[in-house]
C-alpha cells in the first residue's frame, strides 16, 4: 500500500483517506465503481457511470513549512500530555446521477492529517477525472502493482504521479 495525495493505493482498490480498519468510516474506489464503508455512514455503492463528480472539502492544507511546524506542535502536545487523537477526518462528495450529492467522512492517512497545496490540489484534480472517466482506477492500480511492496514513493515521486495521472489524455 501507498499514500499518494488523498488516496491510499493497494493492489486492488484505491481508498480516498485511509483504509478503513472494522467499522470506521471510508471511501474506496475500485475499477467498477465507489463504495461509502462505515457503520455509521450505511454501505452504499454506485458504479462509474452514475458518478457524476467527485470532491472534498474540511482537507487540512498548509505550507510545506506550516505543515512541519503544526505536526512538531502536535508530537510536543503528545509528549507532554500522552493525550493523542485519532486521525482528523475528511469529507468525501459524491455527486450520483439517482442520489444526488452524498457526503461521507473519511480518515485522513497522511500524518497529522495535514496536505501540502499542490498535492491537494493535484488531488482534487485527479478526482474530477475519475468522475469524468478521463482517467480510470486501473491506472492507479498498475502503478502500485509494478512496485515493490516495502517502498514508498517520495514526496517527489507523489507529485510527479499525481501530475501524471491528471494530465493523462482523454479517453
Amino acid at each position: 500500500m501507498a499514500m499518494v495525495g488523498l488516496f491510499w493505493i493497494t493492489e486492488g482498490c484505491v481508498y480516498v483517506g485511509a483504509k478503513p480498519a472494522g467499522a470506521a468510516p471510508g471511501v474506496r474506489l475500485t475499477e467498477g465503481g465507489l463504495e461509502i464503508l462505515g457503520q455509521e455512514q450505511g454501505r452504499r455503492a454506485w458504479a462509474w457511470d452514475e458518478v457524476r463528480g467527485l470532491d472534498v472539502r474540511d482537507v487540512a492544507v498548509r505550507s510545506p513549512a506550516r505543515r512541519l511546524a503544526s505536526m512538531a506542535f502536535d508530537s510536543v502536545v503528545v509528549l507532554f500530555t500522552g493525550d493523542g487523537e485519532h486521525p482528523p477526518a475528511f469529507t468525501v462528495l459524491v455527486e450520483t446521477e439517482s442520489d444526488g450529492t452524498v457526503e461521507a467522512n473519511v480518515l485522513a492517512a497522511v500524518t497529522g492529517g495535514i496536505h501540502t497545496p499542490d498535492e491537494y490540489d493535484l488531488s482534487r484534480t485527479l478526482l474530477t477525472r475519475l468522475a469524468d472517466g478521463t482517467t480510470t482506477v486501473g491506472e492507479l492500480l498498475g502503478w502500485r502493482r509494478d512496485e515493490p511492496e516495502d517502498v514508498a514513493p517520495t514526496k517527489e515521486q507523489r507529485l510527479a504521479l499525481l501530475r501524471g495521472w491528471t494530465a493523462a489524455a482523454s479517453v
